[in-house]
C-alpha cells in the first residue's frame, strides 16, 4: 500500500471527511531535506470535515498530525494542509 493510500485510509477513518484529496508532491522536493529517492515524502492534503467545527486552524492541523503521527515519524517528511469545515468549503 502506498503512503498516499495509508494517509487517505487513516484520515478517512479518524475524521470522516466530506471531501479528501491527498497528492504526492515529492517530485517537487527532490534533493531537499527529507526527500527520499522512492518519493512519497511530501504530500498536499486538503480535507473537509465536520470534525473541524469549532477548532482553530492550528488545532485542525494538530488533529491531522496526531492521526498521521506514525507516518510522520517514519517516512513522511512534510504535509501541506488545507483543513476546512463543511461550511467553509
Amino acid at each position: 500500500m502506498s503512503y498516499a493510500e495509508i494517509i487517505t485510509e487513516r484520515l478517512t477513518a479518524a475524521l470522516d471527511p466530506v471531501r479528501l484529496s491527498v497528492i504526492d508532491e515529492s517530485h517537487k522536493h527532490a534533493g531537499h531535506a527529507g526527500a527520499h529517492p522512492t518519493g512519497e515524502t511530501h504530500f498536499s492534503v486538503e480535507i473537509v470535515s465536520e470534525a473541524f467545527e469549532g477548532l482553530s486552524r492550528v488545532d485542525r492541523h494538530k488533529r491531522v498530525y496526531e492521526v498521521l503521527k506514525d507516518e510522520l515519524a517514519t517516512h513522511v517528511h512534510a504535509l501541506r494542509l488545507k483543513t476546512l469545515t463543511v461550511d467553509e468549503d
